[in-house]
């Protein structure tokens, strides 16, 4: 089974970048559908990106369209979060999810099963 480890997130000013990462443990990342998940305290969890099996679909959330970008390396078994122009609205735990699936990227929360612990992203002004 995958295991999901986050990494890249921190503390930044309002217009700086970061890119966050998700590593995978175990074998058959290829067959995952990956998504970016975020939620902020008293707001539900929501996706701003996801990215098909083989990276040829993607997703994004109107608030994060032309921001941010999603991006897998099935070798390296990992996928990728591309930040940009960072506002404080995007400060949230940040979390990476999969979901075996040959089909689009998926963006309901329901859809994933495996989940990382999160990491927090703070954007000050």
């Amino acid at each position: 089974q995958v295991q999901l480890v986050e990494s890249g997130g921190g503390w930044v000013q309002a217009g700086d970048s970061l890119r966050l990462s998700c590593t995978a443990s175990g074998r058959a990342f290829s067959t995952y559908s990956m998504g970016w998940f975020r939620q902020a305290p008293g707001r539900e969890r929501e996706c701003v990106a996801a990215i098909s099996w083989n990276g040829g679909s993607t997703y994004y959330a109107d608030s994060v369209k032309g921001r941010f970008i999603v991006s897998r390396d099935n070798a390296k078994n990992a996928v990728y979060l591309q930040m940009n122009s960072l506002s404080p609205e995007d400060t949230a735990v940040y979390y990476c999810a999969a979901e075996q699936s040959y089909g689009g990227p998926l963006y309901d929360s329901r859809d994933y099963y495996l989940w990382g612990q999160g990491t927090q992203v703070t954007v000050s002004s």
